[in-house]
């Protein structure tokens, strides 16, 4: 009882101050406050983490990363060749390239029936040929210049039948339709007016002409196809000549094929 004479009230009924909390009551509250804020640290740090991750990986890759240089050129991808449209050596037949037909427009007469003819560069070339070598006593005869592939498939299948000879014994005579030089226009057979028996045969290089042609038709921009022993495995051909004075004549015989310049002994 107080003063008053009321009943004194229990200690723990007043309302308590912070220090008077239990230990255990303030335990409770802090562990519940944990709880809550602990899934936001983590939420936080793991994106945190990520950024991180994020922008020191591409530091690195900066850093590893070849910088272009002021030569360096973009290199195009590409699955065909750079010069899709010349030959390779898988294109032979036989060991003979391919190639086109000369247009009609291109070709000019080096007879005077004009029954054989070449291309108009090699044909002033040729005929300036065969005047210089007349001049010298030679006398240089043309005998066969441009043939089409329907002259050459009759050249290549119907006189290998009447020989009875095997397209590989044909084709080391003579070309396959669609892969003979004479087709340019470039190629020329040449024979020597003073002795024909010659003519298209392995002697004709005991002949004066041929002689001459071995001494001056690189003047004219001229060289022999076949030599002996060639890379292409056709028979010695000392008559059969062809002309390389001009970019297209060049290209036409050596781009991408991979035959090294003629040599004569």
């Amino acid at each position: 009882m107080n003063k008053a004479g009321f009943p004194k009230k229990p200690h723990n009924s007043y309302p308590l101050s912070g220090d008077d909390i239990p230990v255990a009551l303030r335990d409770t509250n802090d562990a519940g406050s944990k709880i809550k804020v602990q899934p936001v640290v983590l939420i936080i740090g793991g994106l945190t983490g990520f950024l991180l991750l994020a922008v020191s990986s591409g530091f690195l890759f900066s850093l590893t990363t070849p910088k272009p240089t002021a030569n360096s050129v973009a290199e195009p991808i590409s699955s065909t060749p750079i010069a899709a449209n010349t030959p390779n050596n898988n294109d032979t037949v036989l060991g003979h390239f391919p190639y086109s037909e000369a247009p009609e427009s291109e070709l000019a007469p080096i007879t005077g029936d004009s029954r054989i003819r070449m291309r108009k560069a090699a044909a002033v070339k040729f005929q300036a040929m065969v005047q210089t070598a007349r001049s010298a006593g030679v006398i240089l005869v043309p005998i066969s210049g441009f043939r089409s592939v329907q002259e050459q498939k009759q050249l290549f299948f119907g006189v290998g039948a009447q020989r009875n000879q095997t397209p590989a014994e044909r084709a080391a005579l003579s070309a396959p339709p669609n892969h003979s030089e004479h087709h340019t226009g470039y190629a020329v057979d040449v024979g020597d007016g003073t002795v024909p028996a010659t003519n298209l045969q392995a002697n004709f290089d005991n002949t004066k002409a041929y002689q001459w042609l071995q001494a001056n038709a690189a003047k004219f921009s001229f060289e022999i196809s076949f030599p002996k022993n060639n890379l292409q495995g056709v028979s010695y051909e000392p008559w059969h000549w062809r002309f390389v004075g001009d970019t297209d004549s060049l290209e036409t015989f050596y781009k991408a094929k991979n035959i090294k310049p003629v040599k004569t002994p």
